[in-house]
């Protein structure tokens, strides 16, 4: 397994609550630093998974099972290199 990183965006959030925080940890994104970043809600992800692919849509499905809504997922160029390469 390689451990991938990669930001989540939320749809309609612009900050997060003690409550949100909790609902997110009980779902599995413990792995997850959660955030605003330019007014809007975000979690920070790094993540074992055996591709890109499964680590994205495994916090995808955790943040949406706390009842969220992915707005998109952004990945930096180091991540795009590691893509590239693959």
């Amino acid at each position: 397994m390689k451990t991938f990183d990669f930001m989540v965006v939320l749809a309609d959030k612009d900050d997060l609550s003690e409550d949100d925080a909790e609902k997110l940890f009980a779902t599995g994104c413990d792995g997850g630093t959660s955030g605003v970043s330019n007014q809007v809600a975000v979690i920070h992800f790094s993540r074992d998974a055996a591709s890109f692919q499964e680590a994205i849509i495994s916090a995808k499905t955790d943040v949406e099972n706390a009842g969220f809504k992915v707005a998109r997922v952004e990945i930096g160029a180091c991540e795009i290199a590691l893509l590239e390469t693959s």
